[in-house]
């Protein structure tokens, strides 16, 4: 059974940080493309950031200089580092794993940003 489970999700403040933890189980981690993405109220899911088997990390330009995207294959996790945080990367956060035709996701962890 595949399972992706997100962790760490809650609220800061402007400015501030957050760090994200995805632990997957069930399949083979580490040939896979994982990812975050996040979808706000009103708005579609959009792609936040990936990295690929190797460790190349690709980033939407919102996010780029402030969020990092790593992983760890012995532990099947991949993280999402969240700093400098603004009111509009409030959104549900959702990890991803992808390999051929296989796309899975985890249940998805709210970040909320406010004063």
């Amino acid at each position: 059974q595949v399972q992706l489970v997100e962790s760490g999700g809650g609220l800061a403040q402007p400015g501030g940080s957050l760090g994200l933890s995805c632990a997957a189980s069930g399949i083979a981690f580490r040939l896979y493309l994982m990812g975050w993405y996040r979808q706000a109220p009103g708005k579609q899911r959009e792609l936040v950031a990936q990295i690929t088997f190797g460790g190349t990390t690709t980033y939407t330009d919102s996010v780029k200089g402030r969020f990092t995207i790593s992983r760890d294959n012995a532990k099947n996790t991949v993280y999402l580092q969240m700093n400098r945080l603004k009111p509009e990367d409030t959104a549900v956060y959702y990890c991803n794993g992808k390999l051929a035709l296989n796309d899975y996701w985890g249940q998805g962890t709210q970040v909320t940003v406010s004063s």
